[in-house]
């Protein structure tokens, strides 16, 4: 099995790699980082390929997906690679930062999956997973930006979905709760159902060989998303506003 990675050099996307590994997956990892990329290919089994790009770079992004289709047929790709950024919309400065958000959460996504949409449709299989988010089911305070583009991550994967009913491809939506990576270290709130990156890959790992189409993890996030959904939005708005909020322009990935 031979499965592509963005955002595999922290969180999440790490913790994916490492259990696909284990499993003696061949990997296409794709990070910023050159060296924490290679010091993690060299630290897992097997033999596995290294992409060090910006994934909002989409010219770069198909020249690796182009590079890992030609050594073998890919059966899996996860679009794991994210930010998240404390913006108000009052500051028109944070323009620049919802951009950043939207392109790399949403438009890089996008970029992932195209060069191996036909691929995986001439060979009639294939999974397209799309790491969305909890936070994309009603507004959090202080993340306008990161909570939009999970919105948008959410549906736009729904839509996908649709379009290759027709097919034997496979869309998977996982919809991490709180996991204790660097992305959430510095969140200046609690977080419930706070998950270890390793139970996180575990619980992914399972939804994306059953094929789910929507997964939240933890499933006691699953829950508090779908009562969220139901709150009125007064009731919402009280406790949203008096919860923590996400510092403006604290960047991490």
């Amino acid at each position: 099995m031979r499965i592509f990675i963005t955002g595999a050099s922290s969180g999440i996307g790490k913790a994916l790699a490492t259990a696909y590994a284990q499993q003696g997956v061949c990997l296409g990892l794709v990070g910023r980082k050159k060296q924490v990329l290679e010091a993690l290919a060299a630290s897992l089994p097997g033999q596995h390929r290294v992409y060090a790009l910006d994934i909002v770079d989409r010219n770069a992004l198909h020249t690796a997906a182009r590079d890992f289709l030609e050594s073998g047929p890919v059966d899996i790709v996860i679009a794991c690679a994210g930010i998240s950024i404390g913006t108000l919309t009052e500051h028109e400065e944070d323009f620049i930062q919802f951009q950043k958000v939207i392109h790399t959460n949403l438009l890089a996504m996008v970029a992932t999956f195209e060069p191996f949409i036909k691929p995986m449709k001439t060979r009639d299989c294939g999974t397209l997973v799309g790491i969305s988010s909890v936070a994309g089911v009603r507004g959090l305070p202080g993340s306008s930006a990161y909570s939009a583009s999970k919105a948008a991550t959410t549906t736009y994967l729904e839509s996908l979905r649709v379009d290759l009913h027709d097919t034997n491809l496979k869309v998977v939506t996982i919809a991490p709760g709180f996991i204790d990576t660097p992305m959430t270290q510095h969140n200046p709130y609690k977080m419930p159902f706070l998950m270890q990156p390793d139970d996180f890959a575990g619980a992914a790992l399972k939804a994306i060989k059953k094929g789910n189409s929507h997964t939240v993890i933890p499933w006691q996030m699953g829950m508090v998303a779908t009562l969220l959904k139901w709150v009125p939005n007064p009731v919402y708005d009280y406790f949203a506003f008096r919860s923590g909020r996400k510092p403006r322009n604290n960047s991490l990935s």
